[in-house]
Order: structure tokens, then C-alpha cells, then sequence
């Protein structure tokens, strides 16, 4: 049964035959972290497992000190009575899906995913397995990605007309992921990159494990009177509307985010422009993924979970939500660079 190898508990999901925790949101002895956004990895907890590829930028979020042990993709360990892999997520440098096998049953966790291709981490495996825990975030019919060679060349076209119209062009993204996805993305031939400062250390951390991004420059290195009419800033949300963009002058600001498909979302934000690129599964890839692993139960977290655990019953199989402390990707957040 998957209550064998996976419980819910009020510190997170538990593993009893391992005594481990899956991205706990209290302090526990043992957390096997999924990726580094803060919803999933908290300060406080004795030892942190995470993926190999994931330990520098987690290293950056977490307090100094912090004990941490790696496992390379694919790579299995043995932690009590539980045999336990990491495997690609596909969300950002590092995610990973936690598999949990316990007497032959096995469970995987798939923290925040996507199917997508991404240049700036290593692609979602599909893994089969008895129990999915999956996220929903975007989990309704309406939620579907355009491919993301469309979007960055919107996002382009915007750039260049922005500098036809004398405007700096400000690009919101989150710090950790999104803001380096976007780098990867956008044609660095059609003018400088420059990174709001809570985007450069984690840019920079993604090099060190051979990511390709383009040259960027911090705010703060150029000149006073600077012409910014050219250039494109990367900043996190938290940005827009606050004293740090004056500096640019004419400007427009555009944000990259799945909560850009609802037209009512950029207005509210009073944003000039909006783009709809998520990290996580639209409505489609969710469904393939959840085919794909085989699943006889399927459990529910953060997003839209009544939505899919109802979809999923209707189709006949089994499924449940689960009342967790993660976030996903939050439409509105004063935190933005920790939201996705």
C-alpha cells in the first residue's frame, strides 16, 4: 500500500521505513530536497539530500553551515528499510523527482516539474512507479504552453521595439530558474544584458555547472548617465514599481510567468507587457506525465487539486489531494524571486 512507503504528516511528507522527510516545512533530522526554491527548501533541518547538480544554488539559500549531501541522477542509496533515486524534474538547475521504494512498492514524488526542454537543466524522466505525488499549479484545461521559441521571440520583438521607442526594456522573472531561463531564451546580439543583483549570484552559479548564458552586467557597474534605451534588465518581481527601476528612465516593464495565459493577470499587475512561459507542467503535459508513470494512485498537491483529483476519478483512477506547504508559482508575491 502507498501509506507503506509515504505518510503525510503536520512536518511534511514522511517516509517511515527510511525516517526521512520529502521537502518538510518543519525542522526535521533527515529532508530529501526536491529543488532549492524556498517553498521546498527550508532553513533548519539537521541534513539535507539533494541532487548533485542542485548543491550549489541550494548552498546559496540556505543558512550558512548547513549540512548537505548529495546523489547524483539515477544514482540509488539506502537508507534504512528504503532504497531511494533522484531523477530529473525538469523545473530548474538541480530538480529532481524523489523515488521511494519500499517493499516493492514504489512512490515518486515529483516536487515541481515541467516536460518542456530547457537548456538550463536536465530534462523530466519519466519514472514508472505505484503512487505519483504530482503538483498541479496550472492544472486546468485552460493552461496551455505555446512552444517557448514563440515566446522568446515575442520576447525579442518587444526588446527591439522598446529600443526603437528610446524605452530600457525590464524583464521580470524569478531569480532562481526563470531569470536564467530567459537568458538562455533571448538573442544577446540585440543589445546588453544587465541582472538586478538578487538575479547575478544565482546567474553565476548556474556557470559553475557549465550552463550556457550569455554576458551580463550588474546594474550597479556602469556609469552615471548611462543610455539604457538599449539594454534589456533581468530583475525578479519584487522589483517593479520600486525605487531601483528609476534609474532607467523611459522604460518598459514585461513579466514571464504562466499566470501571463489570463490577460486580467498583466493588467492587475499593471504590467506593459506579459509572457507566458511557466516551469511547470500546462494542462496536457500534466496528464501525459501522470500517464506516463503508470500510476495506479495518484496524489494531488499544490494548485488546482480538486480540479485534477476530480478529472483523474472521472477517468477512473485513483486519486487524492494532499493539504501541503508548497506554492508553486504564485501570481502575486512581494517575494517574487522565491515563488517559482
Amino acid at each position: 500500500m502507498a501509506e507503506e512507503v509515504l505518510t503525510l504528516t503536520d512536518r511534511g511528507l514522511y517516509c517511515p521505513a527510511g525516517d526521512f522527510y520529502i521537502d518538510p516545512w518543519r525542522p526535521v533530522e533527515r529532508a530529501i530536497v526536491t529543488h532549492a526554491h524556498s517553498d521546498h527548501a527550508r532553513w533548519g533541518m539537521k541534513r539535507y539530500l539533494c541532487s548533485a547538480e542542485s548543491e550549489r544554488v541550494l548552498r546559496l539559500r540556505l543558512e550558512e553551515g548547513a549540512r548537505i549531501d548529495t546523489l547524483a541522477f539515477g544514482e540509488s542509496l539506502e537508507l534504512h528499510g528504503a532504497k531511494v533515486s533522484l531523477h530529473p524534474a525538469g523545473h530548474i538547475l538541480g530538480s529532481a523527482q524523489v523515488r521511494v521504494e519500499v517493499g516493492g512498492q514504489i512512490a515518486v514524488v515529483s516536487g515541481d516539474y515541467k516536460t518542456e526542454s530547457d537548456p538550463t537543466c536536465s530534462a523530466f524522466e519519466p519514472i514508472r512507479c505505484h503512487t505519483f505525488v504530482t503538483e498541479s499549479t496550472f492544472g486546468l484545461p485552460i493552461y496551455r504552453w505555446a512552444p517557448q521559441t514563440q515566446v522568446f521571440d515575442e520576447v525579442n520583438s518587444w526588446w527591439r521595439e522598446n529600443q526603437a521607442k528610446g524605452k530600457a526594456s525590464i524583464l521580470l522573472g524569478y531569480a532562481l530558474g526563470k531569470a536564467q531561463r530567459a537568458l538562455a531564451g533571448v538573442d544577446a546580439s540585440i543589445g546588453p544584458i544587465f541582472v538586478h543583483g538578487a538575479v547575478h549570484g544565482l546567474t553565476e552559479a548556474y556557470r559553475e555547472q557549465g550552463i550556457s548564458l550569455p554576458p551580463t552586467r550588474q546594474v550597479w557597474e556602469v556609469e552615471k548617465g548611462f543610455d539604457w534605451s538599449q539594454a534589456l534588465i533581468v530583475a525578479p518581481p519584487s522589483a517593479a514599481g520600486s525605487p531601483w527601476v528609476r534609474r532607467f528612465g523611459d522604460h518598459s516593464t514585461a513579466f514571464l510567468s504562466g499566470w501571463m495565459a489570463i490577460r486580467g493577470t498583466r493588467r492587475r499587475r499593471a504590467l506593459d507587457r506579459g509572457f507566458a512561459l511557466s516551469d511547470h507542467v500546462d494542462w496536457p503535459s500534466l496528464l501525459g506525465a501522470i500517464q506516463a508513470t503508470g500510476a495506479e494512485d495518484v496524489w494531488v498537491t499544490h494548485g488546482y487539486t480538486a480540479s485534477v483529483v476530480r478529472y483523474l476519478q472521472e477517468q477512473g483512477m485513483q486519486a487524492r489531494a494532499l493539504e501541503t506547504a508548497f506554492e508553486g508559482e504564485q501570481e502575486e508575491s512581494s517575494e517574487g524571486e522565491d515563488a517559482e
